[in-house]
């Protein structure tokens, strides 16, 4: 399984963030609030978390790049005589 740096859409208090952070180091994600709320006194996690959100594309949205192969179209009436991406003659099965 690829380990990406998502926003979490299910593990969300905010904008799921810091869910996303606890998977890609696979720690609690609790540790990883506790360590943004310490950080406030500091007045750096606002502006960081943030532009983390921004930044970080939401788990659902994200596709594996098995998933970006172009597929050829499924013909639903079975008339179709040629290949609207490439213009080859179907075969038919």
């Amino acid at each position: 399984m690829e380990n990406r740096l998502v926003r979490s859409s299910s593990n969300r208090m905010l904008g799921g963030v810091c869910g996303g952070l606890a998977r890609y180091f696979n720690i609690d994600a609790t540790i990883v609030r506790l360590v943004f709320v310490l950080a406030v006194l500091s007045g750096l996690s606002p502006l960081l978390y943030l532009i983390l959100w921004i930044v970080m594309p939401e788990e659902g949205r994200v596709q594996s790049s098995a998933q970006n192969t172009l597929q050829p179209p499924v013909d639903p009436t079975g008339e179709w005589q040629y290949d609207p991406y490439t213009g080859q003659p179907v075969k038919k099965q």
